[in-house]
């Protein structure tokens, strides 16, 4: 009867060990001497991170840097929080990404739809959302229509944020629709493709039309299409559970207390209740590492695949007929967070305003992931200068 027992006990254990490998996608760790990385020349990160603490840019961090499918750094710096007690920042630590939501959400999700068929880059926008105005030419009075692509790489010609407090008189909070209404209305500041303006507004209009494509959320759609058939622990919206009492919090309030778990961004938090285009994701250094290997093999890691090879290449590039403003499908080429270092001619990468950033490097196989809470306890920090010069160092410290 004994043996029967410890038969079945060993063979659970195995059933839920197979499980966890399944699911779990973590990226194995390795030294940086392994995957061709000079280890002094790397651990220069930690000065310019600590130097940042120093002077209250931000009050901690999490570096991941990765390399041929393996994380070669990965580290926690100063403290995740600050008020109403100090708390220390660790590798869990999970953050509000803000714009890096606008890839590793909106972006990954529309890319899917495209390959899949449902939607074409060219597509005006008011093929799915009825009443989206075109750019009317003032002289002429003749209209351009507002394309997917014109929205991916902010071209388009829409403000770059709405008059939060304005809409909330007029619509309520939350109001997801009144905020597409805003925007379907709003006015265009310049011809499509003719001028570079980063949007929030954007990537809500992408979300709505993932939306009315799909018949669920944005955030539904992410969570099973990208993050879970990742196997990713603690990346989604509006996190819950474990995962949101690993989050670093950001911004006091009118009450004194940080935001927990809840999206920093105005538009995102206000107007659409957690649930946006332009930002809301929360992750960790873990996942994101997750994510950026799977965008170096080509859209495929631990044979989970989100994106197909030719999809992955057409989103790391900066479409023929904007080539002047340097944004690829969603992310962008030219940018201080990409360093000096890297080939500008393959890297692309992103930022989150809270003190987040995402560098991927298919020429050298490499990704640089910086979580930063510079938001927390008030909006004074900055990350900009650290971003560079964490690149330069990663970059620098390849030497095969």
């Amino acid at each position: 009867m004994k043996i029967r027992i410890f038969v079945l006990l060993i063979g659970v254990w195995a059933v839920a060990a197979c499980t966890q490998t399944t699911t779990n996608m973590a990226i194995p760790v390795a030294s940086p001497k392994a995957v061709g990385m000079d280890p002094e020349r790397l651990a220069l990160v930690d000065g310019v991170i600590q130097e940042a603490i120093q002077v209250e840019d931000i009050p901690g961090a999490v570096l991941a840097v990765v390399r041929h499918d393996r994380i070669a750094y990965l580290k926690a710096y100063g403290n995740r929080q600050l008020v109403p007690d100090t708390l220390p920042m660790t590798v869990e630590t999970v953050f509000d990404l803000a714009s890096v939501s606008k890839c590793v959400g909106t972006t990954l999700s529309i890319m899917q739809l495209v390959e899949r068929g449902r939607l074409r880059l060219m597509d005006r926008v008011d093929q799915y959302l009825p009443g989206f105005q075109s750019w009317t030419d003032p002289e002429t009075g003749n209209n351009v229509p507002i394309t997917i692509e014109d929205l991916m790489t902010h071209t388009s010609g829409l403000p770059p944020y709405g008059p939060t407090q304005e809409l909330i008189e007029r619509y309520g909070s939350p109001n997801p629709g009144g905020l597409m209404e805003y925007i379907c209305q709003c006015p265009r500041d310049f011809k499509p493709k003719t001028g570079y303006q980063y949007s929030c507004l954007n990537f809500i209009t992408l979300q709505n039309i993932l939306e009315k494509i799909t018949g669920v959320t944005l955030a539904e759609y992410a969570q099973k299409n990208v993050f879970d058939q990742l196997g990713l622990q603690h990346t989604t919206y509006m996190p819950q559970g474990e995962t949101l009492a690993l989050c670093a919090p950001t911004e006091l309030q009118e009450d004194g207390l940080p935001l927990v778990g809840n999206v920093h961004d105005p538009l995102a938090r206000l107007l659409n209740g957690g649930n946006s285009g332009n930002a809301g994701v929360f992750s960790n250094a873990k996942d994101l590492a997750v994510i950026a290997v799977a965008l170096l093999n080509g859209g495929e890691v631990n044979g989970k695949r989100i994106l197909g090879l030719l999809t992955v290449k057409a989103m790391a590039r900066v479409p023929e007929n904007v080539t002047a403003f340097g944004r690829t499908l969603g992310w962008a080429r030219e940018g201080s967070w990409n360093g000096n270092l890297f080939n500008p001619g393959t890297v692309y990468g992103h930022t989150g305003y809270t003190g987040t950033s995402m560098v991927i490097d298919p020429e050298s196989d490499t990704a640089v992931i910086i979580l930063a809470n510079r938001v927390h306890p008030y909006d004074d920090g900055s990350a900009v200068a650290m971003r560079t010069r964490i690149a330069n160092i990663v970059a620098g410290a390849i030497i095969e």
